[in-house]
């Protein structure tokens, strides 16, 4: 039933840590899901440095779904929105051939609290992957819920368990947050053949097996899996979908070409990337390339 559990990778990205769970090196993606990061949990006194602030970047080729269970961050991008997302709430940006933004922490720096939340990116099926760049938010009932015998649920994107959430996709997925009181099973189907679960917070008992937050399960296709919530309350995140390619990915620029990632990583370093006109005082550089090996020949 589970064909490989990751864990998350603890990644300090200036002031703020994150746990990487995708992508893998021993698996790249789960359906379109090719991004994977748990922001936090992080406490914040007030009046915390800017260094926590994600500056302007760029993106291609893909969808960002951000999705939080604490706190607050503005984004702001190059199409002219200026959005604050909240708990509940959905952030969907959709790159395409090219968009940048910013999100900041203005809110939670006033007040101070808790940093907890999801950022996912889908990669976009090949004949969108240079469609027009577009952000749409989401809340309430664009995302249906479900509550009662112990579980909650809310669909973030996609369509599952009979329901379909009002956010645009571009391919066949699902991506789901359930919190289940301690000793509550909820069911997954063999609706699509790459699924995931990642447990957010608390632990998850599944075929037999104990699992704790940080850690995410992808699922063998075909068989419905059952998960239960163990010694307390739990969070998962169920993700999947059908499967859209391989993909290359270098810093934020997601393709199947490895050419289109050259020529985007040229535009950034160029300035021919539109910054946010909220937001363009400052931006994140295109990281160093790597150093070549030496020649031993030399």
């Amino acid at each position: 039933m589970i064909d490989l559990v990751i864990d998350q990778r603890r990644k300090d990205l200036g002031g703020f840590e994150v746990g990487r769970v995708l992508p893998y090196a021993r698996r790249r993606m789960v359906g379109p899901f090719i991004f994977f990061d748990h922001m936090g949990p992080a406490d914040f006194a007030p009046g915390f440095g800017r260094e926590v602030d994600v500056r302007p970047h760029p993106h291609i080729g893909l969808s960002t779904i951000s999705y939080l269970f604490e706190g607050e961050m503005t984004h702001r991008d190059s199409v002219g929105v200026t959005q604050p997302i909240r708990p509940g709430e959905v952030n969907w940006m959709t790159a395409g051939r090219g968009i940048t933004h910013s999100e900041r922490f203005e809110t939670l720096r006033a007040r101070g609290g808790r940093m907890n939340g999801i950022q996912t990116w889908v990669a976009l099926p090949q004949e969108d992957e240079e469609t027009d760049p577009s952000f749409a938010h989401h809340e309430g009932d664009d995302l249906p819920t479900y509550e009662g015998d112990g579980l909650f649920a809310r669909l973030i994107a996609g369509e599952a368990f009979g329901a379909k959430a009002a956010v645009k996709t571009h391919s066949p997925m699902f991506y789901v947050h359930w919190a289940l009181q301690d000793g509550v099973t909820a069911a997954l189907p063999a609706e699509y053949p790459e699924r995931a679960a990642y447990v957010a917070q608390g632990r998850a008992e599944v075929d037999g097996r104990t699992f704790h937050e940080g850690q995410m399960l992808v699922f063998a296709p075909g068989e419905t899996v059952t998960i239960t919530a163990v010694g307390g309350p739990a969070i998962v995140m169920l993700l999947g979908g059908e499967p859209v390619g391989p993909r290359f990915i270098e810093w934020n620029f997601v393709s199947s070409s490895k050419e289109r990632l050259e020529q985007a990583k040229a535009d950034w370093r160029a300035g021919r990337m539109k910054l946010p006109d909220a937001d363009n005082a400052e931006f994140i550089p295109l990281p160093p390339e790597p150093a070549p090996p030496p020649n031993p020949m030399s």
